[in-house]
């Protein structure tokens, strides 16, 4: 029996992404006079994957039969952007993008956070005995 459930690792997982998707907003900002840089983001889908494999249980009645957990880590994959370019010295960084994927990445993290928190009052309440 699980203390809690899936609930905190799939918002654990959420922010693991926001994290990494801050430091490549980051970056991409700070390299953005950079000659020849490539801008880089966070590949959605695999950090999805991760987080969807990571909320899956399964139950096996013979050993043999495949599990649903992943054995790799479940760290967000950093992609460069290929064959793009928006200034003349090669670089791909779009500030104007960089700044509204940063706004968006911030709502992000707030409504994780707020989530998360709400679940450990909710575990603070069952506590306190619903005092």
């Amino acid at each position: 029996m699980e203390l809690f459930s899936n609930t905190f690792q799939s918002l654990e997982n959420a922010l693991d992404y926001s994290n990494a998707k801050q430091k490549v907003i980051s970056q991409n900002i700070a390299n953005s006079d950079t000659p020849n840089y490539k801008a880089k983001d966070v590949d959605k889908t695999k950090s999805f994957k991760a987080e969807l494999e990571s909320s899956l249980e399964s139950y096996r009645t013979d050993e043999r039969h495949f599990t649903f957990k992943s054995e790799g880590s479940h760290a967000s994959h950093i992609v460069a952007q290929k064959n793009v370019r928006y200034n003349n010295n090669g670089n791909s960084v779009d500030i104007d993008k960089e700044m509204t994927d940063l706004a968006a990445n911030q709502i992000y993290y707030n409504a994780v956070t707020d989530r998360l928190s709400g679940k450990f009052q909710s575990l603070q309440n069952v506590i306190r005995g619903g005092k």
